[in-house]
């Protein structure tokens, strides 16, 4: 028999072990609600061993690396790490040096993610472009680069963290490069704590209509906004999603029970959904697991999800 193609969609690799316990401390789950006690955590650090490690012990083929960059979250580590006795004028320098520092920090962030997953033959690089870092012309530039001499097979966007709309202007010509390179966008999706809604799913359609060639996946299949993904995906055959994190979270107040989450794949067309772990958050096993106790699926379609969808969808081998 042959075996069935697994693709985690959704990974997150870090420098190093302790920077990815930071990331996983300091994320606030917040969307779902009170967390049931069925919601398990990974032992994983995320930093790249830890993923190669977790992607042959789970029997995986690829990982797809989406690291999250966001100005805001950079700028606050980078003045957290000052010195305390930096007072006054010479600490908003210190400030101002920083804030210059983003789009090379985004550069680097984003070569070093290229860098470590071409090492390794299993893993894709997904890289981060935030629009308040550089302006959309060095965005294009950068992202054609990555693409044409680094292996980046997609992009990243968390318009919550990063505090930017899916059809902000300064984003469009990043959406054409990603059309004529044949790039993917993988997108956060879900509700915002605040009054501007960056991410919920119907955010996003706006760039769905006006990119119908562009690429799209909506991660979370919309979190704690799970409830209007059926009609943006009704109204958009063309987009695809993967169901990291919110499979792990049913059953809590904002997020649908096993059986909802069956049934939604099922009504926008379980060939349009992949899986994906939220790693180093969640766990490649358990989260294969979970996909294949979804009821209402059958096996084939619960097989697709695990692997096949993404492979189409990515042209990988």
């Amino acid at each position: 028999m042959a075996k069935i193609p697994l693709v985690d969609v959704h990974m997150h690799i870090y420098e190093s072990r302790a920077t990815g316990q930071y990331h996983k401390q300091s994320y606030e789950i917040w969307e779902y609600g009170a967390r049931p006690p069925s919601v398990r955590f990974s032992s994983y650090s995320g930093d790249l061993g830890d993923a190669i490690h977790a992607i042959t012990a789970s029997g995986y083929d690829y990982g797809i690396s989406v690291n999250l960059f966001g100005v805001e979250l950079e700028r606050g580590e980078a003045i957290a790490k000052l010195p305390g006795d930096l007072k006054g004028a010479e600490r908003a320098r210190a400030v101002a040096e920083i804030d210059a520092t983003m789009p090379d920090r985004l550069r680097a962030f984003n070569r070093w993610a290229c860098d470590v997953a071409g090492k390794t033959g299993r893993i894709i690089p997904f890289v981060a472009v935030d629009p308040w870092a550089m302006s959309p012309s060095h965005n294009v530039a950068h992202v054609e680069e990555l693409a044409d001499r680094h292996g980046a097979r997609g992009i990243k966007l968390h318009p919550v963290v990063q505090r930017f709309t899916p059809n902000d202007p300064r984003m469009e010509p990043v959406y054409r490069a990603c059309v004529e390179r044949n790039l993917v966008v993988l997108s956060h999706s879900g509700a915002a704590q605040g009054t501007i809604q960056f991410a919920e799913p119907r955010a996003f359609a706006d760039l769905a209509r006006a990119y119908p060639d562009l690429k799209i996946v909506l991660a979370h299949l919309g979190g704690g906004s799970w409830r209007q993904t059926l009609e943006l995906a009704q109204a958009f055959p063309a987009l695809a999603f993967d169901c990291c994190e919110i499979i792990e979270w049913t059953g809590a107040p904002g997020a649908p029970t096993v059986e909802e989450l069956g049934r939604l794949i099922r009504d926008i067309g379980a060939h349009r959904v992949m899986l994906g772990t939220d790693f180093p958050w969640y766990d490649l096993d358990r989260t294969m697991e979970r996909v294949m106790d979804l009821p209402i699926l059958s096996r084939e379609e619960k097989e697709a999800i695990l692997g096949a969808n993404a492979i189409g969808l990515l042209g990988l081998a």
